[in-house]
């Protein structure tokens, strides 16, 4: 999101800001000083990992061990940071504790600052926005590599104000020419925003794009009569708050999942607040409350597409609330292929599924009704005290509660990778070799993230993978994650097979 720079410029710019070359180069300083006073030493406490080690969630809260990260490499973990592609809700919610854990980084120092750097990247791709930013608050931004991040999610939440702050007390926390020039004029130093631009532009450190977008945000003449321009594909936030300066906002729904976040205000008309809650519910980081807040806060004006299933839902809800049991068995049964089509059964059953339980409905509904169960948090709560009423129940309650199904239960259900759950919950079942290695060198980060691109790859059809997945899973201790990822790949893709 930072403009390329050609060497030397930092040198002609900081002649504009007024400022010495070593202060806008930072560590690119010469090491020969004319002082004869020793270099400053920073210390810490040695139990304090520094920035690559702050998290949101602590060891006793997450119940993972403090040294999650230590012995893997840094590059390495990056890699597997940025490749993981959660396939089903309960790995998106391992990977966003992960994120988020407390935990000494791989290495401290620029490695571990760089470790940080590489969570707060992926919790922002998730759409994670204030939890990256609390997470950012709590490490501190005095490095230039959590600084530029810092004011990406600043800028993207339209809170420019302490960055701005920041960079104006201490420039060398970032050679982005264009946020120099933004934060400037925020100030009410235009014409120093001016100058600075201008500069930047004859030593070629700012690319044209940004260039224009900054002419016409300095120069109101110009953002009124210059030719239009084309926005990007992936605009930074800096580049958004430009756009929205210039009276054209950007429309969220094109754009990266975090921006999405923008349209919960409902500025932009209810549908888009609605459609930005979907996306992020599928995400994971949105309550389910607060989707259906949304979801119930009118009556739908039009129909068709997303309007249709915020109809369905609100009879369901009327009765649920209201309705008889047949009446509740005909709106779950309209209701259900709405959400399952937008990827929301996992919110909605968290929703419902205790108040679907009570009703005791019947035939198709009664089988909706199950499913619900099972996909909820509460799937081993709701899955005791009865008996299975066919194979299909039969199969996921010996999954509810950790068991590996009988052999005739794979024959006689039609849920797919019944096969592989088997063997991933099978009482011999184990890591592949090469993960129980890395669990013996204390790489248990390393092996989870591994094992979620196993599941992604057992649920394309590779049946061994997901068996491994499964086995490495409930090997670390996350049986409730093993069982709740089992349950789901399964009741999800019979949905998405009927579609």
């Amino acid at each position: 999101m930072t403009d390329p720079a050609p060497a030397g410029w930092a040198a002609g710019l900081a002649l504009v800001l007024g400022l010495s070359a070593a202060g806008m180069a930072g560590a690119q300083s010469d090491p020969i000083t004319q002082s004869a006073r020793p270099p400053a030493v920073s210390a810490q406490p040695l139990a304090q990992p520094g920035p690559g080690g702050a998290g949101l969630l602590p060891a006793r809260v997450t119940g993972l061990p403090e040294t999650l990260w230590q012995n893997s490499d840094p590059e390495r973990l990056r890699a597997l940071m940025q490749a993981a592609q959660p396939r089903v809700p309960a790995l998106r919610d391992l990977l966003r504790t992960l994120l988020l854990a407390e935990a000494s980084p791989p290495e401290h120092g620029p490695e571990g600052v760089l470790h940080l750097a590489a969570r707060l990247d992926r919790l922002l791709e998730g759409g994670a926005v204030e939890e990256a930013l609390a997470l950012s608050d709590i490490a501190g931004h005095d490095a230039p590599e959590l600084f530029g991040r810092w004011a990406d999610l600043s800028l993207l939440l339209g809170r420019p104000d302490l960055p701005c702050a920041t960079l104006r007390a201490r420039p060398a926390l970032s050679q982005d020419v264009a946020l120099r020039v933004f934060c400037t004029a925020r100030a009410g130093d235009w014409r120093q925003a001016d100058l600075v631009l201008a500069t930047a532009q004859a030593l070629g450190a700012v690319s044209p794009r940004r260039a224009a977008l900054l002419e016409r945000f300095l120069d109101a003449d110009l953002a009124e009569t210059g030719p239009a321009i084309l926005p990007p594909v992936r605009p930074s936030p800096l580049e958004f708050r430009l756009f929205e300066a210039l009276g054209e906002p950007l429309p969220t729904a094109p754009l990266p999942l975090a921006y999405s976040v923008l349209d919960l205000s409902g500025d932009n008309g209810w549908r888009a607040q609605i459609e930005a809650a979907e996306r992020l519910a599928r995400a994971g980081v949105l309550p389910p409350n607060r989707l259906l807040g949304l979801y119930t806060l009118r009556r739908p004006a039009a129909s068709g597409g997303v309007w249709d299933r915020v109809a369905a839902l609100q009879t369901f809800e009327s009765a649920m609330k209201r309705g008889t049991r047949d009446r509740i068995g005909a709106a779950l049964v309209a209701l259900w292929p709405q959400m399952a089509s937008a990827g929301l059964l996992v919110p909605f059953s968290e929703l419902f599924a205790d108040q679907l339980a009570e009703r005791r409905l019947k035939g198709r509904a009664a089988v909706l009704a199950r499913r619900a169960g099972y996909l909820s948090a509460g799937y081993e709560t709701l899955s005791a005290g009865r008996g299975p009423l066919d194979p299909e129940d039969d199969l996921l309650m010996a999954l509810a509660r950790g068991a590996a199904p009988a052999p005739d239960l794979l024959t006689r259900s039609a849920l797919p990778h019944a096969e592989a759950v088997a063997l991933g919950f099978a009482p011999t079942a184990s890591p592949p070799p090469v993960l129980q290695d890395q669990l013996q060198q204390g790489r248990m980060g390393e092996v989870m993230l591994r094992a979620m691109a196993l599941f992604a790859s057992g649920a394309q059809g590779n049946n061994r993978d997901l068996a491994d997945a499964l086995a490495t899973l409930r090997a670390v201790g996350l049986e409730d994650t093993a069982r709740r990822a089992a349950l789901q790949v399964m009741l999800l893709d019979a949905d998405r097979a009927l579609r």
